[in-house]
């Protein structure tokens, strides 16, 4: 019974269950021939199209049926962005199953937690995360069978895990004839967890209807802008929010595939780039920075490369600069959460924008951005009052929409919402057009004297100095202002700053009350399973420091 009221006139349309299968058939029918290249863990190259991967899919579909999985039942992955994780994500979530992508990242008992947690029966894997199966396989009770995603030539003779299976015998010996069930498009499709940096993981549990709607928003020009004409490369993981959902944006608008397997290196990424002519490419700041690196090292330039969204953390305005006039490469910036399958905003230019100075388009294009349709956000004070959208007041994000969680995967953490809306745990402001922009996490926002400090505003100066490499800022202990800015530096190989020369470049850039009252220089940043700076890990590891200032 709908929780709506019924109109006394109902529509005439068919009506049609909004299911992940009908992504992997449509691509069949309509883009057969169109290519999925993987660059698998066996080292090769491996290549493909939509037509023989639904096959494939429907025949591993067919031995989940002769395991007697049904709807509902958990299946995991522990894998790389490859061909055979794409079948596996239609076979499992197509035939009504859930599946519970793991990130490796993870810590094993983490791992074997979440597992459990899940209750999956079954774990696809592939080679390079044996020693972890290795490692769990006895903790994991529900787990029915390891099933190793690599032919007989790559398989173990002894691992010393019970019921190991092996992936290609399993499509070898099941037939490709499979009718996709249908069935509630409100049923759960896949599992994420959160990357339990405070606690333990959290499972966001979601479905096809919001999956489905979540794919279409963000294939839309003002989102990732996903189209047939494209090459798409996800850097972002299949294991961290199914890759932002690029697996299915891109199957549904027939755009060419091409995963980059454990290969993230700036080297491999350059060559496949430009081996497979690809135009478009999302991940994390700290991949990019690897890659611009290689290439500024050995002077190269991008051939077809034209665009990459970046999300996970905010992208460094100095980065953005990079890739726009070194490389002519347009960057997107993007926000979401696991909690939001991922994607809330995406940050493109208005057509009024046009006739803004280069410097005011660059101050736009820093923010998150704008929201996609079936997003909708707010910014309240401490006491739930909303906040005016100036684009100076900040105050805690919160969002709402049919592909946001109303709550945690077994009602872990209890009720989340708050009047309807998910707390994000982001400080931010929105201007007058709707553009938002993070200023911080809220456990990480530095409150001195009452007033707040933004460390992502004191990061991207510190990332512009030309001899720094990676910044992070933290709030130290002040015995009057209760907490000043720490910033802590990673600097480019070979080049040299000094504390106070690194301090004099902020001056005239922020606030002079906001200007860190230190700096460490440290031989790198901690990171975490979905390549974010620990910064937790970064207070407890100087929450000693003593600040000049506070020593006066």
């Amino acid at each position: 019974m709908s929780a709506y009221p019924m109109s006394p006139l109902m529509g005439q349309m068919m009506h049609k269950p909004l299911l992940i299968s009908s992504i992997i058939q449509h691509a069949d029918r309509y883009f057969g021939k169109n290519e999925i290249v993987s660059r698998r863990v066996e080292g090769d190259i491996h290549r493909y199209n939509y037509t023989e991967c639904h096959r494939r899919a429907k025949k591993l579909a067919n031995a989940f049926a002769g395991f007697g999985i049904q709807i509902g039942d958990r299946i995991a992955t522990l894998a790389w962005n490859g061909y055979r994780h794409l079948e596996a994500y239609y076979a499992v979530s197509g035939s009504g199953a859930v599946l519970h992508t793991i990130n490796p990242r993870l810590h094993p008992e983490q791992i074997s937690y979440i597992v459990n947690h899940a209750e999956d029966q079954y774990l696809l894997f592939d080679i390079t995360f044996l020693p972890i199966i290795q490692a769990i396989a006895t903790h994991c009770p529900t787990v029915k069978a390891f099933i190793m995603m690599c032919g007989r030539d790559h398989f173990p003779a002894d691992s010393g895990i019970p019921n190991l299976l092996c992936y290609e015998d399993l499509i070898e010996d099941n037939s490709d004839q499979f009718i996709w069930p249908e069935f509630d498009e409100n049923s759960a499709s896949s599992l994420c967890y959160t990357s339990g940096t405070t606690g333990h993981p959290k499972g966001a549990l979601y479905s096809h209807r919001s999956t489905i709607l979540h794919s279409y928003a963000s294939a839309m020009p003002d989102g990732l802008n996903v189209s047939a004409r494209d090459s798409v490369l996800p850097v972002v993981p299949m294991f961290h929010v199914n890759a932002w959902g690029l697996p299915y944006s891109a199957p549904l608008t027939g755009a060419k595939l091409v995963f980059p397997g454990p290969h993230l290196d700036g080297k491999s990424l350059y060559e496949l780039f430009e081996q497979e002519q690809v135009t478009f490419s999302a991940g994390v700041p700290t991949v990019w920075l690897g890659l611009l690196t290689y290439v500024g090292q050995n002077n190269l330039k991008f051939s077809s490369f034209k665009r990459t969204v970046i999300g996970g953390s905010a992208c460094p305005p100095a980065m953005m600069r990079n890739f726009r006039h070194n490389y002519n490469v347009e960057v997107v910036h993007a926000w979401g959460m696991t909690e939001m399958s991922p994607l809330g905003t995406a940050c493109t230019l208005l057509s009024r924008h046009s006739a803004l100075s280069e410097e005011d388009r660059e101050k736009i294009l820093t923010k998150q951005g704008h929201v996609l349709y079936g997003v909708d956000m707010k910014i309240v004070d401490d006491a739930g009052k909303e906040l005016p959208w100036d684009g100076t007041t900040y105050g805690n994000l919160l969002v709402k929409g049919p592909w946001i969680i109303n709550s945690y995967f077994k009602d872990e953490g209890g009720d989340v919402l708050e009047d309807g809306w998910f707390p994000t745990g982001d400080v931010a402001t929105i201007d007058a057009d709707g553009y938002m922009q993070i200023t911080d996490r809220s456990k990480d926002v530095i409150k001195s004297g009452g007033e707040w400090i933004g460390t992502i505003d004191l990061e991207n100066v510190a990332v512009s100095h030309p001899a720094v490499l990676q910044a992070a800022c933290i709030g130290i202990y002040h015995p009057k202002w209760d907490e000043r800015p720490l910033l802590l530096i990673v600097k480019k190989q070979g080049a040299e700053v000094t504390k106070e020369e690194l301090l004099h470049f902020f001056e005239g850039k922020v606030a002079k009350w906001w200007l860190p009252d230190d700096v460490v220089f440290i031989d790198a940043l901690p990171l975490g399973a979905t390549g974010k700076i620990l910064k937790n890990k970064l207070r407890e590891q100087f929450k000693e420091h003593k600040l000049p200032t506070a020593q006066r």
